[in-house]
């Protein structure tokens, strides 16, 4: 069993499509699982329909905004907030409009961490939003990356987010010369108590050996360049991924988070945003540390482009909670985490297609 980027299943399932402060009033379209959608603000909620009118399918992205609603370009049909035509200006205006004339609803729409998150259809029972308590702590600043878009795989960008075996191949000209080559033994814990919410969800802990070339102290002599962190991997289905770093010699802490929104099955929109508390409220040291995620996404991105293949391997649906396999891989003991994640999602399958 694969999962591609637009498997049915996902449309149960919660999805990052945009940037809270990116959505306005005016209609913005936006690619999800295949679909075209329009999201845009009205009053203090985002909405979000599929980006056609109900008469003849002109795209609501490129529709006028009227008293909160939407006025489509082509005929002039005019939507509410909520997505009911109130009038159709080539009729008589005591015409009753047909109550099937209005903009069809997605599943859900949910703001969180400064992005708007959609789900297509009803939610799989046992799916839930990510939560991630370092972006609401006040002792915690936030710098965004830039959204970026890539021919890859959601699953497979997942699978690169949690393992660390590619650290010295892939990210040796960013963090990754000097790392441990041998990845130690990961504790994963399956939600609940495992720092993360709802069914299908995993924690992974781990502490490791690593370059650390933005200690100013390193560069003093008053520590050396390989030090010690303490990694917290939070999983949640289908790609919402975090990861906490805490830093045993320099002291403070790194979250990353990582939401990806599966597009077409070709592409996807990256969306991640660096939390930390060891700055001191420098603007411009969040900068540096905003453009050294970057580089270090890019290097991820040159290999996650090169896969012919843009489908996550699964394990059988005979089998979802068995040994992950499949006869397009080999697993090691070294891929702790990344065979949790295909367990958890071929459950999610399971469930989300019964």
């Amino acid at each position: 069993m694969d999962l591609n980027n637009t498997h049915v299943a996902l449309r149960r399932c919660w999805h990052p499509v945009a940037r809270c402060r990116d959505i306005s009033e005016s209609p913005t379209g936006v690619l999800l699982l295949g679909e075209n959608l329009v999201v845009f603000r009205s009053g203090d909620r985002v909405r979000v329909f599929y980006d056609r009118c109900a008469h003849r399918g002109y795209p609501m992205h490129k529709a006028s905004v009227e008293a909160g609603g939407l006025r489509c370009g082509y005929h002039g049909w005019l939507y509410s907030p909520s997505g009911e035509c109130r009038e159709i200006p080539a009729l008589p205006s005591d015409t009753a409009i047909p109550s099937r004339a209005c903009l069809r609803q997605v599943g859900g729409v949910e703001e969180r961490f400064g992005l708007v998150f959609v789900c297509l259809d009803d939610p799989t029972p046992g799916v839930t939003l990510p939560e991630l308590p370092e972006a609401s702590d006040t002792t915690f600043m936030a710098g965004d990356l830039p959204v970026l878009r890539a021919r890859s795989c959601a699953g497979l960008l997942a699978d690169n987010f949690l393992d660390t075996a590619h650290f010295p191949f892939v990210h040796a000209g960013t963090f990754g010369a000097g790392e441990d080559k041998v990845v130690g033994r990961f504790d994963v814990r399956r939600s609940p108590g495992s720092n993360v919410a709802g069914e299908f969800a995993f924690s992974a802990s781990y502490e490791h050996v690593f370059a650390n070339r933005e200690d100013p102290a390193v560069a003093r002599g008053e520590r050396p360049l390989n030090q010690t962190r303490r990694l917290l991997y939070r999983y949640v289905a289908p790609f919402h991924l975090s990861l906490r770093i805490d830093y045993v010699e320099a002291g403070g802490t790194n979250v990353i988070g990582f939401f990806v929104c599966p597009e077409t099955d070709e592409y996807c929109r990256i969306f991640s945003t660096i939390w930390r508390n060891d700055l001191a409220g420098d603007e411009e040291r969040m900068l540096q540390a905003v453009d050294f995620e970057l580089e270090v996404l890019k290097e991820d991105l040159r290999i996650q482009e090169s896969m012919a293949t843009l489908a996550l391997p699964l394990p059988g649906a005979g089998n979802p909670r068995g040994a992950a396999r499949h006869p397009a891989e080999i697993h090691t003991r070294a891929d702790r985490t990344t065979v949790e994640l295909r367990r958890v999602l071929a459950e999610l399958v399971a469930r989300s297609t019964d």
